[in-house]
């Protein structure tokens, strides 16, 4: 009898929070690799000859292994299940880091960056599952925010990599993406920990169930609202406007506006700074006091501006930054729960994969018009006017961005609306007159 109370118990809430760490580990790392091109751009630019093309192309070729494993990756979790196939995906992180850090040759760095590509997009679905297999029923929502915070700390880390590793990057691009290559280690180091927790936790606990990862219906395209469209829609032109300028952002700020290489690590850094704090607070705020229609067209009319003050104004950076990391906060606390009120719960997976290879795609592209942009305009620190073209073209993505807000918010406040611009108040008022 007491065996069996043995192997039926709930995990203790340390031991639930252990597993969380070490998974949060993983996700650390992985952020510190992805990242860490961004830093080392001008120096691959005059060590190697790499044109701003080719650094466009490292992000690419991320984002183009990300696309098709999207597709596969949440199947191999369902099938092998969140500890195996977490294994399986932080290793080809791991090798992809060393692949990128031994390399100067263009070709292998894009196999390691698209390797990376491949481990990196469904080792974040298996962590999301593990996550839900061993909170589902408790703090979710808060483990998932937790995990998250941790993850973007990785951003933040390497940003500011040129102040906290003194002398680091004076010795050319190897010894920076070496240390990146060994926060790979730490990523796997910290998956190897969390496959042992939980193997152990096996035998003894009972554990909630995670659900199915998200996978995309063909069937169901054809079954969403222009609402979806319209969210879809931003979520591209942001994602596109934001990742691929942080690409070039540590480049673009020494060259441009002639700043040491820590003083641009740490203006980029903010905006994963302020995403750790402030969108778990938006997300609180929003819940209570609803008009998500409404917050993601003041986020897109604050981005809108922002790049053409970079590449025109003397104004000091940290104006156009601030206002880049409010609506960093801003747009997706807001945008990512939003479409849970305007799907049907049985198509939920599909809308939620349906973006997120579609914000994959404008990520795959938009680095390689930055960098064609870039080149195309002699974009150098004696040329910083070459920057120019660059700016406008994420500037365009502004305005787009603020047109499918504008008409997101339309939809919604008319007679088809789903609710976007409620909140808990309104529900608390509704509920009382009823």
């Amino acid at each position: 009898m007491k065996e069996i109370n043995k192997v039926f118990r709930e995990p203790s809430t340390f031991y639930r929070w252990m597993v969380l760490l070490f998974l949060s580990v993983a996700m650390y790392g992985n952020y510190y690799v992805y990242d860490s091109i961004s830093l080392v751009a001008d120096q691959l630019k005059h060590a190697l000859h790499f044109t701003d093309s080719n650094i466009g192309q490292l992000y690419s070729a991320y984002s183009l292994a990300a696309l098709l494993a999207l597709i596969f990756g949440g199947i191999l979790v369902d099938k092998w299940g969140t500890k195996k196939s977490s294994i399986l995906f932080v290793s080809i992180c791991t090798v992809s880091g060393f692949i990128v850090a031994f390399s100067s040759n263009l070709y292998l760095m894009l196999a390691g960056r698209f390797l990376l590509g491949v481990g990196s997009e469904p080792l974040i679905v298996a962590i999301t599952v593990a996550i839900a297999k061993w909170f589902n029923g408790k703090v979710l929502s808060f483990a998932m925010g937790i995990n998250l915070f941790l993850a973007r700390s990785g951003t933040f880390t390497v940003d500011n990599s040129p102040t906290i590793f003194p002398g680091l990057y004076s010795h050319g691009f190897s010894e920076p993406l070496f240390v990146a290559a060994l926060f790979g280690v730490l990523s796997f180091l910290g998956i190897l920990v969390y496959f042992m927790l939980e193997s152990s936790g096996e035998k003894k606990f009972v554990l909630g169930k995670s659900g199915q990862t998200d996978k995309l219906n063909i069937r169901d395209i054809f079954k969403f609202n222009k609402s979806f469209w319209y969210i879809t829609l931003l979520c591209v032109t942001f994602y596109s406007a934001i990742f691929p300028f942080r690409d070039f952002a540590v480049k673009f700020f020494m060259e441009s506006h002639h700043v040491t290489r820590q003083t641009a690590g740490w203006m980029i850094s903010n905006l994963p700074l302020a995403a750790m704090f402030a969108t778990p607070l938006i997300g609180l705020l929003v819940d209570y006091i609803g008009r998500r229609a409404l917050l993601m067209t003041i986020g897109s009319i604050l981005l809108l501006p922002v790049y053409l003050i970079m590449g025109y104004s003397s104004l000091t950076l940290y104006v156009p930054v601030i206002m880049m990391g409010v609506a960093f906060s801003l747009i997706p606390a807001v945008m990512w729960p939003a479409v849970a009120y305007i799907v049907e719960e049985k198509r939920l997976g599909s809308g939620y994969a349906l973006m997120t290879v579609i914000q994959q795609v404008g990520m795959f592209l938009f680095p390689l018009i930055i960098g064609w942009a870039n080149d195309y305009s002699h974009a150098s620190a004696a040329n910083p006017g070459g920057y120019h073209l660059g700016m406008w073209f994420f500037s365009i993505l502004g305005i787009l961005g603020l047109i499918f807000s504008y008409l997101l918010r339309k939809a919604e406040t008319g007679p088809d609306g789903h609710g976007l611009e409620l909140g808990m108040k309104h529900k608390q008022t509704a509920a009382a007159e009823a």
